[in-house]
């Protein structure tokens, strides 16, 4: 298929006729190649428009397809790992009408939701956890004698978790009914490295296995159909040639029954592969081999580009830019200027070397530069084994990733104050992706642990000063930012890196002296307590309001004293974070100033508890009560409050 392909189409056809799976079980070859190219033009089109997983989704039409068509959907559940694929199998079970809303604020969302159809068994957004789930289901609905097969659909990419390891040891001693398709792209977002994936392409490349295959299947299928005992008998003969061509098997070795390698976009392959395996009475690893951006040459050509992707012109791929710096490109930017100084300077990163913007370090410094697959867990404790000897390694995963790695974070690393920088993107609110995605909880989760520094730069200039800082200490730090761009940059960023202090800043407020009102804020929402305090000066209800900002800088440690000093003027001080309240900073310091001061007005804004949903920045924010139009109206209701008693505490 061409990528011309599918702006001849002018109007589609099949699609609006879909309502569920039963509605594509009798059309024909050619209607489902037909519904196939409908499919994809409309993922490309919707994600044009919106952003959005673009390569991932176009590789597995064929194969979702064929999923819906052989099994039967929700008895039999279709588990799919990460589900950032899942685009056809929403359009396919009933959500056509709604993809145009796809990642948008109150819209369906761009991963398997339970709410949104019985045909989604779990909210998912992390990598490696389809065949645990779909393990545990299954085996649920065997105790309580409940038919029908449970398939898990995981990437190589996804299989390079150890989550994923630990899950087929299991599965192959217990799960009879257990499917576990192989969708091997050899991607996750970007290329696979390690031994797995050489493993796999092993399997994938063997010329005279694939010969034989070809044959052997052409051989069977005239053989005329004598009952289930016959498929059984079939697959026992081949898994057995198999173990001839291939001495030693992982998934064979486990307990499986392995099927392939195969083409996961010959669509009647797939069907009578997936409709001889439904009978086997044993756990099955199909293997099939996809492309991602099937069908879309700029997506095939840079699948790592178009993996997650913002709106782009559809008609050449051609990708929206934008001239101001973000905080990943600063990280990037940084991370090279520091490098360049210091050779023991070493970065790693969990199959996310563009998203965190370490592209550019891995060319110019390929020996410095590694990426251990979706292995978070690993890359910490690789971190700290590097660190032991003498380096100074530099870890970039996305705060809500991090979540999965806090075990070696304390253990690995601050247990034994191992001088290892971590640099969190995505802190905060994170546009798009959901509930799974925020970067909310890294602050209270972190805060707690001994010997580890926590820092959070307002701008550019802070971001580089604090990783300078960071790689020259002997101790731990995390270094966290949004996925947002930079702000304009205050004099006060550029001033040194003093341990456990921020900075103080006056000089855009009209009064810079007379001043009762202080915002104290973590970095990453700088830019919107400023607007805040923009909106305050420019008069509100009625009311002018002078304010300064406290920017923190450092989360942990905390200079007690020095920030006793700064808030000492002030009557009214709102303390904001782009974390969750609960355990946070901000009811930390409220904490501390309240038994240190009498008479004081104070108030906590973060997140609240709550798992926040899609939406732009500017939605998200608004929806947790973060948005500069709130903050500034929490100042007029604090300085109006009357409902505080002689020690300054609410009543």
């Amino acid at each position: 298929m061409t990528f011309f392909l599918y702006f001849l189409l002018e109007f589609l056809t099949l699609l609006s006729e879909i309502k569920s799976p039963k509605d594509i079980k009798n059309l024909s070859y050619k209607e489902l190649s037909d519904l196939s190219t409908e499919i994809r033009k409309t993922i490309i089109d919707v994600v044009g428009k919106n952003g959005g997983h673009l390569s991932s989704n176009l590789g597995v039409v064929e194969l979702t397809i064929a999923l819906h068509r052989v099994f039967e959907s929700p008895k039999d559940a279709i588990i799919w790992d990460v589900s950032h694929q899942c685009y056809t199998h929403k359009i396919l079970t009933g959500r056509y009408d709604k993809l145009s809303t796809i990642r948008k604020k109150d819209g369906i969302s761009g991963f398997t939701k339970h709410q949104e159809s019985p045909h989604d068994f779990f909210d998912v957004g992390h990598s490696s956890t389809s065949i645990s789930s779909a393990l545990g289901l299954l085996t649920s609905r065997k105790l309580q004698q409940q038919d029908g097969k449970v398939i898990a659909v995981i990437g190589d990419g996804a299989l390079t978790g150890g989550m994923a390891f630990e899950a087929l040891s299991h599965g192959g001693q217990i799960a009879k009914n257990l499917i576990v398709v192989l969708n091997d792209n050899q991607m996750s977002i970007g290329k696979n490295t390690g031994s797995l994936s050489r493993y796999l392409s092993r399997l994938t490349m063997t010329s005279h296995y694939q010969t034989f295959r070809r044959k052997f299947d052409k051989a069977v299928s005239k053989i005329p159909f004598v009952g289930k005992s016959i498929s059984n008998f079939v697959f026992r003969m081949k898994r057995g040639l198999k173990g001839i061509v291939f001495s030693n098997n992982l998934f064979a070795d486990l307990g499986y029954e392995y099927v392939g390698p195969m083409d996961g976009h010959n669509l009647p392959e797939l069907e009578r592969i997936f409709n001889r395996i439904k009978n086997l009475d044993r756990p099955v690893v199909v293997h099939v081999i996809t492309k991602k951006g099937y069908g879309y040459s700029p997506a095939e050509n840079d699948p790592v580009t178009f993996h997650g992707i913002g709106p782009f012109c559809t008609s050449d791929g051609t990708v929206e830019k934008y001239d101001t710096l973000s905080f990943t490109e600063c990280f990037s930017n940084s991370l090279e200027k520091l490098a360049e100084k210091d050779e023991k300077i070493v970065a790693i990163t969990a199959a996310m070397m563009k998203g965190t913007g370490l592209t550019t370090f891995a060319h110019r410094y390929p020996k410095r530069f590694f990426d251990v697959g979706i292995a978070e867990q690993h890359a910490v404790t690789f971190a700290g084994g590097l660190a032991a000897g003498g380096l100074k390694p530099v870890v970039a995963i996305y705060s809500t990733f991090m979540q999965r790695a806090i075990d070696q974070l304390v253990h690995d690393i601050a247990l034994q104050n191992i001088p290892a920088v971590f640099a969190l993107d995505r802190a905060g609110a994170v546009p798009d992706d959901g509930e799974t995605h925020q970067g909310m909880f890294d602050i209270a989760m972190m805060r707690p642990i001994p010997n580890l520094s926590l820092l959070a730069p307002a701008s550019a200039n802070e971001l580089y000063l604090f990783l300078e800082w960071a790689v020259n200490q002997n101790l731990p730090v995390v270094v966290r930012y949004p996925k947002s761009s930079c702000p304009p940059e205050e004099d006060e960023f550029s001033l040194p890196v003093e341990i456990g202090r921020g900075v103080l800043l006056k000089s855009f407020a009209k009064d810079t002296e007379n001043c009762d009102t202080l915002f104290v804020c973590t970095g990453g929402i700088f830019r919107e307590v400023k607007e805040a305090v923009e909106i305050l000066h420019n008069g509100i209800d009625n009311q002018v309001v002078n304010c300064h900002i406290y920017n923190l800088r450092f989360l942990k440690p905390l200079d007690k004293n020095y920030f006793l000093e700064i808030v000492k003027p002030y009557k009214n001080i709102i303390f904001v974070e782009d974390g969750i309240r609960i355990g946070g900073i901000g009811t930390y310091l409220e904490s501390l100033l309240q038994r240190s001061y009498v008479g004081k007005k104070t108030a906590v804004c973060g997140f609240p508890d709550k798992f926040i949903p899609q939406g732009k920045r500017n939605d998200i924010l608004e929806n947790a009560h973060l948005s500069p139009d709130y903050l500034a109206k929490k100042v007029i209701r604090l300085r109006e409050d009357t409902s505080f008693n002689q020690n300054g505490w609410n009543k």
